[in-house]
């Protein structure tokens, strides 16, 4: 295989094996939906950090998933939609490893960021007393901080291990992205470390949150089924029932993709489900949370009302 080494400079994508209309079609569907995903991540971000009423370490969190959001879908989409248009566009080497890189890292900080916001909500219900002194701003800080750090080790690991391997044959990615599994059918070498390293990131990223998470929120049932009050049941359980559909949404996809098995025309399957998970998870997102939060719904009422009352006073002006 070494005669067939050379110095890769770009790979081409094969994304979908799509018609020209449907191409065209879902090059206009992908863009609403694109749309739709910054400005509901924006405006969450904006609602967060004009209004004080959601200076809170939940919000603070919320926020910092809502910036996830927007840069996992800026990372994949752009990419998938030039794509869709002109399907021979290839990416450069460099544009592929750094794609890849960012990929890593949004997944596994997300990953952290739902095991602190499932932290934060034990906190709230199980030991509210002690919520403001467990929770100060310089613990939120640093829970932020440690995700995102957190988050870009395991991608460190994967990007040094590809870099240096040599690459041979036709430079086809069978992805609409630089994904990790679909760049590594393209090493001409002994990928057993790489493989390895992916199992062992994979469990560290994704089985140990989710146990993480799911202890919590046994935690977090139990107290709520002490609650006398149905009144205040039903609040406890609210203020988690969103943080529990974003957990349901990210992780549902990510075990379907790397835990159970695939058979037949897998990888097919796998670009679905990873369009899904990079573009429909962060566009529902805010949705979720505004949709099933009260603060946010009402601080989002009011922003409405601010503006329509500064519009109608310029229109008296």
């Amino acid at each position: 295989m070494g005669g067939n080494q050379t110095l890769v400079t770009e790979f081409l994508l094969v994304g979908f094996l799509l018609s020209p209309r449907m191409r065209v079609l879902l090059f206009g569907v992908f863009s609403l939906f694109f749309t739709f995903t910054l400005l509901g991540n924006g405006v969450i971000l904006g609602l967060i950090s004009l209004n004080s009423r959601l200076h809170t370490p939940m919000y603070f969190f919320l926020s910092h998933l809502a910036t996830v959001d927007i840069a996992y879908a800026c990372n994949t989409v752009p990419q998938m939609l030039v794509n869709l248009l002109r399907p021979a566009q290839p990416i450069s080497f460099a544009g592929c490893m750094t794609q890849t890189f960012l990929f890593l890292i949004f997944a596994a900080t997300e990953c952290l960021l739902l095991v602190v916001m499932s932290y934060d909500r034990y906190v709230a219900i199980c030991l509210p007393l002690r919520y403001s002194t467990i929770m100060s701003w310089r613990v939120c800080l640093t829970l932020a901080v440690t995700s995102w750090t957190i988050g870009v080790l395991p991608a460190l690991v994967h990007l040094m291990l590809l870099l240096p391997s040599p690459f041979c044959g036709p430079q086809k990615v069978n992805h609409f992205f630089c994904e990790l599994v679909a760049v590594l059918k393209l090493i001409c070498a002994d990928t057993h470390l790489n493989e390895l390293v992916t199992m062992v990131a994979g469990v560290l990223m994704m089985v140990g949150p989710l146990f993480t998470i799911v202890v919590s929120y046994a935690h977090i049932l139990h107290a709520i089924l002490k609650i006398q009050s149905g009144e205040g049941r039903w609040k406890a359980f609210s203020t988690c029932s969103s943080h529990l559909c974003v957990v349901g949404l990210f992780y549902g996809t990510a075990i379907i993709l790397y835990v159970v098995p695939q058979h037949g025309n897998s990888q097919e399957q796998n670009k679905y489900l990873l369009l899904f998970h990079s573009l429909f998870n962060p566009m529902l997102n805010p949705l979720i949370y505004s949709l099933r939060n009260r603060d946010v719904n009402a601080a989002l009422r009011r922003w409405l009302k601010r503006r329509d009352l500064h519009e109608s006073l310029t229109d008296k002006k």
